[in-house]
């Protein structure tokens, strides 16, 4: 078949599903690689039954997953009980499409792609709200007020961070950030935005609900928190949301501080090969960080916020300033 004869948003729908698939693939088995690292930390074996070495456990949970009885309790609020895991999950997943993989090689290289991610990412946490409020649950309900507020003053932080890596490319759109940093003398901004790129990753674990900050699904006090009534497909989507919230911070951190596809050589035939590469690093952090630290209190959560981050954001932007009027 030849896909010059198609018209081009079919063209671009074909990738478009293309990576999804294999965005789905990577998040599936993401969640084996996790439990394995894990596992090796905590002296344990992981998954290590379906297949050799456990390799078709994510299918096998994907499976077990869609075959489970679809409970839906009898007081909840339907309609937004229902649309909650989708709302999270399809902003959650969008992101991708604003992420450039290798050089001329986004599915849609808007002017203002950074701010369309941040956008999606608050927009997903409407999945986590809504379903806790629409649960009618007071465990389901404390979990959502949890995320509604570790949202806005995390989201807060990080906007800032990117904020002095915009200052220093001069342009919301990634592909552009990216080139910037192929003209700086460090071929990455981690180096000048050192604290920036630390304001990001601690904000980025907090807006994904990850450990040490994964208060609004805390078993220990709120028994999984805002998905405490959901179960089967629906518990999976959640999960599969998490997950790509994950990944898209990851490519998002990858992109703006260590260069995204940049590298210091090219390797023919891979063209993304240093983007997934500094990717795959990014996330094995999530990994080590959850398997490390303990849990944090609220009240430390909501103070590192609002008392730490963001006065350190801002005097990092600030300063940020003060560089490039000086240039």
């Amino acid at each position: 078949m030849d896909l010059s004869l198609l018209p081009a948003f079919v063209i671009m729908l074909i990738i478009y599903l293309v990576l999804l698939l294999l965005a789905l693939l990577h998040v599936a088995y993401l969640t084996y690689v996790e439990r394995k690292i894990i596992a090796r930390m905590q002296q344990r074996l992981g998954p290590n039954r379906v297949g050799p070495r456990g390799l078709l456990q994510p299918i096998a949970d994907v499976l077990k997953l869609l075959h489970k009885e679809d409970i839906i309790p009898s007081a909840v609020d339907r309609p937004v009980f229902l649309i909650a895991p989708l709302i999270a999950l399809v902003c959650g997943a969008s992101g991708l499409a604003f992420i450039p993989l290798w050089d001329k090689f986004v599915l849609s290289n808007l002017n203002v792609g950074l701010l369309f991610i941040l956008a999606l990412s608050s927009l997903s946490a409407y999945g986590v709200i809504l379903s806790g409020w629409a649960s009618n649950s007071r465990y389901a309900f404390l979990g959502a007020l949890r995320a509604s507020a570790q949202v806005i003053s995390y989201e807060i932080a990080m906007s800032l961070a990117l904020l002095s890596v915009v200052l220093m490319a001069g342009s919301f759109n990634l592909q552009e950030i990216v080139r910037a940093q192929a003209e700086s003398p460090f071929k990455a901004f981690v180096f000048p935005q050192i604290i920036a790129f630390f304001i990001f990753m601690v904000s980025a674990i907090a807006e994904t609900n990850r450990v040490p900050f994964d208060l609004p699904e805390a078993e220990t006090e709120l028994v999984a928190g805002y998905f405490v009534e959901y179960s089967g497909i629906r518990f999976a989507l959640f999960y599969l949301a998490e997950y790509f919230g994950m990944v898209i911070m990851s490519g998002l951190a990858a992109t703006c501080f260590l260069g995204g596809y940049l590298g210091p050589f090219e390797i023919p035939g891979l063209p993304f090969f240093w983007f997934l590469l500094k990717l795959y690093l990014l996330l094995f952090f999530y990994i080590w960080v959850r398997a490390t630290l303990p849990r944090y209190r609220y009240d430390q959560l909501m103070g590192l916020g609002w008392k730490i981050l963001i006065p350190l954001s801002l005097a990092n932007l600030f300063l940020t300033a003060l560089f490039k009027l000086w240039l």
